[in-house]
C-alpha cells in the first residue's frame, strides 16, 4: 500500500473566520496522525481570500504542537521571499523543539501578487529578478547555515563563525518544490529530495520527474532520487456525493484561472447555484481530470494506479473536499472523511 500524506492550504470557507480556518485545520492534522499518515505540510501564500496559509513556521509549530509522531513541514516556504538565515532559524529552531519531526520544503515561486511581493520584502524590490536568478545560493546558504556544527561566513576578510541555532543536534530534512523542470534539475544536481506540483500543474509530472531521476547525484544527504506524487482529493461514500463536494474548490481555482477576483470558499449549496458557461465548463472539467474524486474503493485504486504510474512510494493528498450549509466553523467533517476513507 502506497504511504499517505497530506498537504494543507489551510483554507477559508464563507462560514468561516481565519482562527475557525486554522483550527479546522488542527483538527485535520490530529486525524492524520491518528491515522498513522506520514507527513503533513503547509503552504506559503500571501493575501488571499481563500487561503490562511501566510506563514508556513507558525502553522508547523502549532500543528507539531498538536499531534504526537507525524512529521510536519511547508511545501513550501517560498525561499526568494524571505532571508536564508531567517528562515534558517526558524526551522532549526521547529527541529529543536520536534527532533527528527521537520521537513523544509523550499520553493522558487512568490506565492502571491507582485506588490504582496514587494511588502514581503521591506519594500527592498518584492521578489525580485536577482533574488529568483540567485535562489541555487540561497538554497546552499539555507542548508549550510542550519548545519549542527554552524558555519564560516566569510566578510570583508574576516570569518565569522553562525549558527541558526545555538546547540543543534539534528537538522530539519530539506525538500525541493517546483512546477517546472527548474527545480527538479536543481534538484537532481545537488542531490536532494524533490516534488513537482502534480496538484497544481497536472501537465509535465512525468517529464520532471524523470528529468530529476536522470540528473540526480548522490549527495551526503541522499544516496538516491526521493519524491512522491501530490493529488486534489475528495472521497466520500458515493461517487455522486464527491462530485458535489469538489465544486467549491474548482469553482476557486476556475476564477484562479480565469483572472477573477478572488473570495472566501464557497460552501457546496452556494457552489450549485452557479450555471457555469460551456468554456468555463471546459476549464473545470480539464482541471478534474487529474483529481481524484469518487467512492472510497475508487479513490483508492486510482492513487495506487496514479502512484504506479509515476514511481513513487508515498502520495501527498490536498484534501479539498466543500462543507455542506450548516458545519460548525471550526470543523472541516468532509476533508477529515476524505482522509479517513481513504486511509481505512
Amino acid at each position: 500500500m502506497t504511504d499517505l500524506s497530506v498537504l494543507d492550504l489551510v483554507p477559508v470557507r464563507s462560514d468561516q473566520t481565519s482562527g475557525d480556518a486554522v483550527r479546522a485545520s488542527l483538527d485535520l492534522a490530529r486525524v492524520a496522525d491518528e491515522l498513522g499518515l506520514t507527513r503533513y505540510w503547509v503552504a506559503e501564500h500571501h493575501n488571499m481570500p481563500a487561503v490562511a496559509a501566510t506563514n508556513p513556521p507558525v502553522l508547523i509549530a502549532m500543528i507539531a504542537g498538536a499531534t504526537e509522531r507525524i512529521r510536519v513541514g511547508s511545501g513550501g516556504m517560498m525561499l526568494p521571499n524571505h532571508a536564508p538565515l531567517v528562515v534558517a532559524e526558524q526551522f532549526a529552531l521547529l527541529e529543536a523543539a520536534h527532533p527528527g519531526r521537520i521537513d523544509l520544503g523550499i520553493g522558487r515561486a512568490p506565492g502571491t501578487d507582485p506588490v504582496t511581493s514587494w511588502a514581503l520584502r521591506h519594500g527592498a524590490g518584492g521578489v525580485s529578478d536577482e533574488a529568483v536568478s540567485r535562489f541555487p545560493e540561497y538554497v546552499d546558504d539555507l542548508l549550510a547555515m542550519m548545519d549542527a556544527g554552524g558555519v564560516g561566513i566569510a566578510v570583508q576578510g574576516r570569518t565569522h563563525e553562525l549558527h541558526a541555532t545555538p546547540r543543534a543536534t539534528s537538522v530539519p530534512v530539506p525538500w525541493l518544490l517546483g512546477s517546472s523542470d527548474y527545480s527538479a534539475r536543481l534538484a537532481g544536481e545537488k542531490g536532494l529530495p524533490y516534488v513537482f506540483a502534480h496538484h497544481f500543474s497536472g501537465q509535465g509530472t512525468a517529464e520532471a520527474l524523470e528529468l530529476y531521476r536522470s540528473t540526480f547525484r548522490p549527495s551526503a544527504l541522499l544516496a538516491e532520487p526521493r519524491t512522491f506524487l501530490t493529488l486534489n482529493v475528495v472521497v466520500a461514500p458515493s461517487e455522486e456525493e464527491a462530485r458535489r463536494r469538489a465544486l467549491p474548490n474548482q469553482l476557486t481555482m476556475l476564477a484562479l484561472r480565469t483572472g477573477r477576483p478572488l473570495a472566501a470558499q464557497e460552501l457546496v449549496e452556494e457552489a450549485e447555484k452557479h450555471e457555469l458557461t460551456a468554456q468555463e465548463q471546459h476549464v473545470v472539467d480539464a482541471m478534474s481530470e487529474r483529481w481524484v474524486v469518487g467512492d472510497p474503493a475508487g479513490a483508492r485504486a486510482r492513487v495506487e494506479e496514479l502512484a504506479a504510474s509515476y514511481g513513487v512510494d508515498e502520495v501527498m493528498l490536498h484534501p479539498v473536499a466543500g462543507a455542506h450549509v450548516g458545519t460548525e466553523p471550526g470543523t472541516a467533517p468532509t476533508r477529515e472523511e476524505t482522509l479517513r476513507l481513504l486511509a481505512a
